[in-house]
């Protein structure tokens, strides 16, 4: 089971990220493309990437933009996103390299995605989901992307992971089934999100266990709700989420938000978890 770190706002630079992983011993970095600084034509210089991360002995997975919206009603918006993935996937291929030099055993490598919600109508008595009210159009849209995402990748050792965050509405729970009948398509668990929410998402998750690869790693509570706390410093029971993840032998990223917090989230590890299995 390999650790690794999320791109953190404190580290302006590609180059102070990766100085922090080798620093603190982690194996990968989860580039967020909701930073300027990596959006998909700054992560198309993969020279740059593959140096860098060669210098340190590293490599990335790729967290797709949150506003990722594949299912858009309006078809030039969903076609830049379809457009946004497709050259996601191409870099993707171009650094698989580094997955396979020091990421020995590890998982597919992954493109983490979230569900957009899509807008909802408020009516007096009631909230009405667009996505629901119109679930074939929607669903038509997962049945595009699911094709096109298994032409992109083709025979590539590459997922695409949907990531859990304030609750799967039922719409999504039905495309992100449809979404895993392609063995190109995973889960991601989040495991602070979900202590978040009250665990709803939880009884969906582990009815797809099988299907679960990669897991974002930080504590969390539900009153009041919190997420991306430092390990320790939150209600989740760690250990049972940590050992689900090592018999998946799953990818986690300790996804605090401060460096700080993964600071004390890496002793934690050693503290709690690596001492353990050594």
């Amino acid at each position: 089971m390999e650790f690794g770190m999320p791109t953190l706002i404190e580290n302006r630079t590609l180059e102070e990220n990766v100085a922090l992983c080798r620093e603190l011993g982690l194996k990968f970095i989860e580039l967020n493309m909701n930073f300027p600084e990596y959006q998909t034509d700054r992560l198309e210089d993969t020279e740059t990437l593959l140096r860098l991360a060669e210098d340190a002995g590293i490599y990335y997975t790729i967290h797709l933009d949150e506003n990722l919206n594949i299912a858009d009603f309006n078809r030039l918006v969903s076609d830049a996103y379809l457009e946004t993935v497709r050259r996601s996937v191409e870099t993707a291929k171009k650094l698989l390299c580094l997955r396979n030099r020091y990421g020995a055993g590890s998982r597919a490598l992954t493109l983490n995605m979230h569900m957009h919600h899509g807008i909802f109508i408020t009516l007096p008595d009631r909230k009405v989901q667009m996505y629901d009210r119109d679930f074939d159009t929607y669903l038509q849209s997962f049945d595009r992307f699911r094709s096109l995402c298994g032409e992109w990748i083709g025979d590539s050792d590459i997922m695409i992971t949907v990531e859990n965050t304030d609750g799967f509405r039922d719409y999504e729970k039905k495309a992100i089934d449809f979404l895993l009948e392609s063995p190109k398509f995973g889960l991601t668990w989040d495991i602070g999100h979900s202590k978040a929410v009250k665990e709803k998402d939880v009884p969906f998750l582990t009815e797809r266990q099988d299907r679960l690869i990669h897991f974002h790693i930080h504590d969390g509570t539900e009153e009041p709700p919190k997420n991306h706390l430092g390990l320790g410093n939150g209600e989740i029971d760690l250990k049972a989420r940590l050992k689900l993840a090592e018999q998946r032998n799953a990818r986690c990223v300790l996804e605090t938000k401060t460096i700080a917090a993964l600071r004390q989230s890496v002793r934690w590890l050693h503290e709690n978890w690596q001492k353990k299995e050594k």
